[in-house]
């Protein structure tokens, strides 16, 4: 128990909730993305389960990250993923939705929130792997912490995108951020484009803009084939 008189331990300690706090945000606009149109009961469950698929993706992402990052193209094809995702959740609508609630089930979304969670996750478990520096304690720490900030997280932005539907676009705008990020984070093409280079921000933006005008697109065909 010597570490907790240890200042290093309290100061990767605070790195740790503030990674928490700026990267759990993103796994929690994806949660709530997949749960808005279930019933409320369901919503619990969703949120319930798809925090729980990112807490375990996470000890088993903290065990095999280094190994997982050195694999070429993993990254491209997380990316490539989730702007598929971030696509079908605004494909489900928002302003459409009859009564609030759209026909995706309590078993597809906990399935879309696995896979986003899947490669959202390795951001948060570099970052706090980082700033633990191979302090256990501080590992179980930090995975105790993500838990109620992405259930409260999810929760808010539920209750957010149901007042502001607009919240809705702008979530999976995100989504089409992060995966703009990270394809070009893959280890096969971030020499040509460094993280943080005017490139690199092209690449996030781009893949926003692409999520946002083809979920747009595929939810006005929708609405004209139903009309």
């Amino acid at each position: 128990m010597d570490f907790f008189t240890n200042p290093q331990f309290w100061l990767g300690l605070g790195q740790i909730i503030w990674i928490n706090i700026i990267l759990s945000g993103d796994n929690a606009v994806v949660i709530a993305l997949a749960a808005r149109g279930l019933e409320p009961r369901q919503q619990k469950q969703a949120i319930f389960w798809g925090t729980a698929a990112a807490v375990i993706l996470r000890v088993v992402l903290t065990i095999v990250a280094v190994k997982l990052m050195q694999l070429p193209w993993l990254q491209l094809i997380g990316g490539i993923l989730l702007l598929w995702i971030g696509v079908q959740l605004l494909n489900d609508g928002d302003e459409e939705e009859v009564e609030g609630h759209s026909h995706s089930g309590l078993i597809p979304a906990i399935r879309t929130i696995l896979v986003a969670d899947l490669v959202m996750s390795l951001d948060n478990v570099i970052g706090v792997a980082a700033a633990a520096n191979g302090n256990t304690a501080l590992l179980v720490i930090g995975l105790a912490i993500a838990i109620p900030i992405v259930i409260f997280g999810s929760t808010l932005m539920i209750k957010v995108m149901g007042r502001y539907p607009i919240i809705v676009t702008f979530g999976a705008a995100l989504i089409g951020w992060v995966g703009g990020e990270t394809m070009v984070s893959d280890k096969m093409i971030e020499p040509m484009v460094p993280h943080h280079s005017v490139a690199f921000y092209a690449a996030a933006a781009a893949g926003a803009v692409l999520v946002v005008v083809l979920g747009k697109f595929l939810q006005n065909r929708k609405a004209v084939s139903a009309a």
